[in-house]
């Protein structure tokens, strides 16, 4: 049977669910993957929700919507669980360009400082790092941390940038970003701006300087979302990956949101193209073939493992 033969022949969703029960598993979605699939999720959340369920978690297969560090972080929680990933190339920008390597040397350098490492990177850097956070999770954690301890913040410099000015510490960043935050055009915003002028901005952090200063708003997938729910405002500029304007219109089916627009005008740049690698197609083959699923070594998992629970322990 041929891909397009599949396509026609099966009802993803009923086929899903009927996987679900018969292996025990939960679906875990993240806000930034299509809509179809954060519906048929049991669990939509950002990177530390998601890794708070992973870890209380009863069932026995963990199916990740999401990319490799959130299904790996599923398995350093759960070693005994079988989790899936529906692409094994679903990677993230951040991840990639912060080889174990390259930032064990950048640690080896500053022997003093505290590795403070955002969730987005790879099991291997964060068996490397003192404690991990995510972005809605950062602030706390690093102001639990002594004023006289020198910080190492790892991958990304545009949340490094505006951890600084949150939280007043002096840290030393790593040179990282995301590629599809770092790509809102501050000209069209502008230009949006002025078209919507009762529009609020609202925006993720890792978003660049130019854009978070302007912004109405600043916060995670999850705190972006429940600022929507609280405010009286009708529109909303949102300056965060699409995905999470699915759960927004269903959350607040009145208002109007509006996606940041790119400076590219021919690329849909403002969509991560990890993020949506994941289909109902492969959701449904990787519950049906156990395949591919996330393997680790057992050193690096408990290594990888210490940092995680004062993550969730410090937030």
């Amino acid at each position: 049977m041929n891909e397009t033969t599949l396509s026609v022949a099966v009802d993803y969703k009923s086929e899903i669910l009927k996987l679900k029960r018969q292996l025990n598993a939960v679906i875990l979605a993240h806000y930034y993957q299509e809509s179809e699939i954060q519906d048929i999720a049991d669990f939509v959340g950002d990177s530390l929700e998601l890794a708070k369920i992973a870890k209380s978690t009863k069932a026995d297969v963990i199916v990740f919507a999401g990319v490799h560090f959130m299904a790996e972080t599923a398995k350093i929680l759960n070693p005994e669980k079988l989790v899936l990933l529906p692409d094994f190339d679903a990677s993230c920008s951040l991840a990639d360009g912060c080889p174990a390597d390259k930032f064990k040397a950048f640690k080896e350098l500053h022997p003093d400082h505290l590795a403070i490492t955002y969730i987005n990177s790879t099991a291997e850097v964060k068996a490397l790092s003192d404690i991990i956070c995510t972005s809605s999770s950062a602030e706390k954690i690093i102001n639990q941390i002594p004023k006289e301890q020198p910080i190492l913040f790892s991958p990304d410099r545009n949340l490094g940038k505006y951890l600084i000015k949150k939280t007043g510490r002096n840290m030393l960043l790593w040179d990282g970003s995301c590629i599809v935050h770092e790509t809102f055009s501050e000209r069209k915003i502008i230009e949006l701006k002025n078209k919507f002028p009762d529009a609020k901005l609202i925006s993720h952090p890792e978003c660049e300087e130019a854009i978070l200063v302007r912004s109405d708003y600043i916060g995670s997938t999850s705190k972006l979302l429940s600022f929507i729910k609280e405010d009286s405002s009708k529109q909303y500029i949102v300056a965060t990956e699409t995905g999470i304007i699915h759960q927004m219109k269903k959350a607040e089916p009145d208002k109007e949101f509006i996606p940041a627009p790119s400076e590219d005008e021919a690329c849909v740049c403002n969509n991560c193209p990890y993020m949506k690698l994941n289909t109902m197609e492969k959701l449904y083959l990787c519950m049906k073939n156990k395949y591919p699923q996330i393997i680790l070594d057992e050193d690096l998992r408990k290594k990888a493992l210490l940092p995680i629970e004062k993550m969730i322990l410090m937030s």
